[in-house]
């Protein structure tokens, strides 16, 4: 295998053609078909040239092992997540690498229950898919079918849970950026069913990633360019398997993935108060506005099925991250744009405001998320330990690396830092927000210089 293969809660990744291959495709789909008992797998993909011939051979392969599979083409992540609900599926694979570079690629592995496997069922999974191979004689191998009623499905989810005629009434004008990808064909349908005029930019699905995967600001020019030039309401930007969802406001200015979250706790909240739970990176703006209806409110471990085991727990009302990922259990346990998107759209038909002005409700933070890279000699673990001992009088949280949450500082009191090691390189993650520019810098440089 290359150097580049990543084993993680988040799947399998890899470049392809370095560590991405047919024998690794051969290896997943042996030990995913041991895992599901042979059951019905759904299977679908995201825009990448790579991903038909990855799909192709994995469908085959898991036919050979004695699953039936059904191939929904190109969709959304969480699209796959409720097909797999909706045929009472064994489990479901989405063939994409989300935010990665289009030379990779990689298998996002669903559940029975329509949601990624968790930490123990995903060492289960990979050993057995360390275990050598057995397949069927020629009268047990499965059946390859396909379906095209995914879309529908997924756009029916969305829109039993928000105003619809509500909605239709603003006719708003909203511009689009999937990113040539995943939501490129399900989000512009979803909105036209919302009365919503649609600019597409970057919509077409032709192997391409136009602007960087992710949709953070710095890669949204176009489309905040786009929305002043058509006088948009509002812009939409998704990443490659549209589970993320990023907003540029009216004015042409990109709000922040973390602001996304914030804003549908807020309108959910509103109509219905109860448990919020997100993850130890996210923006304390949710926070806040769990805070303002009285919701209990509770953190997670870094990971989007470490919330969703939380949400499930605890029968979460809304919950997310703060890359742009929206998850509510009345449409299903897992990230997704869609749902994002018209939550938002019924929000600013609900309270007849602009973007800008639902933003400028909400409470105001700064925040820097970067990255230090460390000796392969540092001890980690011992540099967390030492910090910890250093702000035992602050709020700590050890569960996921160290998050700091400061009380007392006389500099740093109302931020906080969030810091975790990476498996997969020798590098420390360092996420602060504090209550000024001046201050999480401050906090950021202070952490940055220990490593």
């Amino acid at each position: 295998m290359g150097k580049t293969l990543m084993k993680s809660i988040s799947g399998i990744r890899g470049i392809v053609g370095d560590s991405m291959t047919p024998e690794l495709v051969i290896e997943v789909a042996r030990g995913f078909a041991r895992y599901t008992k042979k059951g019905t797998i759904v299977v679908g993909r995201d825009s990448r040239p790579t991903g038909k011939v990855i799909s192709d051979m994995l469908s085959s392969a898991l036919t050979m092992a004695g699953c039936d599979v059904v191939e929904i083409g190109i969709v959304p992540t969480p699209t796959v997540q409720l097909m797999v609900e909706e045929l009472e599926a064994a489990g479901g694979i989405v063939i994409s690498a989300s935010h990665n570079p289009i030379e990779w690629n990689a298998f996002k592995l669903i559940n029975g229950n329509g949601t990624f496997l968790n930490g123990k069922e995903i060492k289960r999974f990979f050993a057995f898919m360390d275990q050598e191979g057995k397949y069927e004689k020629w009268s047990g191998i499965g059946t390859i079918t396909s379906s095209d009623t995914a879309f529908a499905l997924h756009i029916k989810k969305v829109l039993d849970v928000i105003n619809v005629p509500r909605i239709k009434k603003k006719k708003f004008t909203v511009v689009l950026d999937s990113v040539n990808a995943a939501g490129s064909l399900i989000t512009p349908e979803l909105l036209k069913k919302l009365g919503c005029r649609v600019i597409p930019l970057y919509c077409t699905i032709d192997g391409t990633f136009p602007r960087g995967s992710e949709p953070v600001p710095a890669n949204l020019t176009d489309l905040a360019a786009a929305v002043k030039k058509h006088k948009a309401d509002i812009g939409f930007a998704q990443d490659p398997d549209a589970d993320r969802l990023a907003i540029v406001d009216e004015k042409g200015r990109p709000i922040g993935e973390e602001m996304t979250i914030s804003l549908v706790a807020d309108h959910m909240l509103k109509s219905e108060v109860g448990q919020v739970i997100v993850n130890l990176s996210t923006t304390r703006t949710v926070e806040d506005v769990a805070a303002r209806y009285g919701a209990p409110f509770r953190r997670a471990m870094v990971g989007e099925i470490n919330v969703v085991d939380e949400m499930r727990k605890k029968g979460a009302r809304i919950g997310g991250e703060g890359n742009g990922g929206v998850i509510s259990p009345e449409v299903h346990l897992g990230r997704d744009s869609l749902a994002g998107i018209g939550y938002i759209l019924d929000m600013m038909a609900d309270r007849k405001k602009t973007l800008s002005e639902l933003v400028s409700d909400l409470p105001e933070y700064y925040m820097i998320k970067g990255k230090v890279r460390i000796s392969e000699k540092i001890d980690s673990s011992a540099v967390i330990d030492k910090i910890k001992k250093e702000f035992l009088s602050e709020k700590c949280d050890s569960r996921d690396g160290l998050r700091i949450d400061f009380k007392k500082h006389e500099d740093f009191a109302g931020g906080w830092v969030h810091l975790r090691s990476s498996n997969t390189e020798p590098i420390f993650r360092i996420i602060a927000e504090g209550k000024t520019e001046k201050q999480v810098n401050k906090i950021y440089r202070f952490f940055a210089s220990l490593f």
